[in-house]
């Protein structure tokens, strides 16, 4: 079935400079900007890390990419400069962004490998990730911290890679990209964002006072206190990445009748929970819940204004037994992916 990702053998070392912070190029307005009620929800107070591999570009002969990036950051920041603050808690555990200016970490480096090295397509878990995304002594904290740190490491074959690891409060991977675009426009010259940054987060915060129309499961405390078991916790588990590419998933699709339509996540889903399920083997009459990530952006009506780069994410739940989906075809856990997924279009 899927292939099971092992670690390169690849070791290398990354020459690194001090880390430095770059702030915004232009004052900023000093002021408090509260988060949305989605952006700081405990489950999102975490940093997350991205890696992209450039290969070498004879266009960008002469120059360093480091500082190409470093200056094109400081010249977004004046548009994006929450990012360049610090994060406050206030009252009830709010997250507010201090817009202080202090700006985002930022580490260059050099390494004597080449993109090849890694391979035709470098797939996850990446080698020496701690090089290319050093741990700085004093960075990693929710408050009073860099929202960013920021890596390119330069490689001998005229490639970079850039590793930047976010405050996931601030943002989600849609937004994290919108600024990672205008980071690139700003660094081929343009004067300003195509799409300008939008904060206005209060329209993401909870009625006052908060009216709950249908049940969250998601939050459901009870409901994880009574079906929880010990063998799924953390220190239980083992990390294993596994490879779905086309073969593998015409061979879910053999698992279904031939004119049953589903999308690739669908499918891919409902399996792995199932084959996670029945590896755990718990008590048949016990409830499992399925929780999925689903972006709600374009969900929204009145849609959210163009440029608003905060959290998004929703997390709707459905809930069956052990027994029923272990025993029942593949298109019963099919149904309840498509179903959980819809819940949040109804519930936007």
């Amino acid at each position: 079935m899927a292939r099971t990702m092992q670690p390169t053998s690849l070791a290398f070392k990354v020459r690194r400079s001090e880390p430095e912070l770059v702030v915004p190029v232009k004052p900023t307005p000093r002021e408090y900007k509260p988060l949305s009620d989605i952006d700081d929800r405990h489950g999102h107070r975490f940093l997350h890390p991205v890696i992209l591999l450039y290969r070498y570009n004879p266009s960008m002969e002469g120059k360093d990419p480091a500082k190409v990036i470093r200056d094109a950051i400081a010249k977004t920041l004046v548009f994006y400069y929450p990012f360049a603050g610090r994060l406050k808690e206030g009252p009830n555990g709010k997250l507010s962004v201090d817009c202080t200016g202090e700006g985002v970490l930022f580490i260059e480096g050099d390494a004597d490998v080449t993109l090849q090295q890694f391979g035709d397509n470098p797939l996850p878990p990446f080698p020496c990730m701690d090089e290319l995304l050093f741990d700085v002594k004093g960075y990693g904290e929710m408050l009073n911290c860099p929202l960013f740190l920021i890596q390119v490491t330069r490689l001998k074959c005229g490639g970079f890679i850039f590793t930047i690891r976010h405050n996931h409060t601030m943002g989600d991977a849609t937004g994290l990209l919108q600024f990672l675009k205008a980071v690139g426009e700003m660094a081929r010259g343009a004067l300003s964002p195509t799409i300008s940054p939008v904060w206005e987060r209060h329209l993401l915060n909870a009625r006052t006072p908060p009216r709950v129309t249908y049940a969250h499961l998601e939050f459901d405390q009870e409901f994880m206190d009574r079906n929880d078991d010990e063998i799924t916790q953390p220190n239980n588990m083992v990390n294993l990445f596994f490879f779905f590419g086309s073969n593998e998933i015409s061979t879910l699709r053999k698992l279904i009748p031939p004119h049953y339509q589903c999308t690739t996540h669908d499918i891919l889903t409902a399996c792995l929970w199932r084959c996670h399920t029945k590896a755990l083997q718990p008590d048949p009459d016990q409830h499992i819940r399925l929780i999925c990530i689903v972006n709600t952006r374009s969900k929204f009506n009145p849609p959210l204004p163009l440029g608003y780069y905060g959290n998004t994410i929703a997390y709707p739940t459905t809930v069956t037994t052990v027994d029923k989906l272990c025993r029942s075809p593949l298109e019963y856990a099919i149904e309840l992916v498509k179903h959980t997924k819809g819940k949040q279009q109804k519930n936007t």
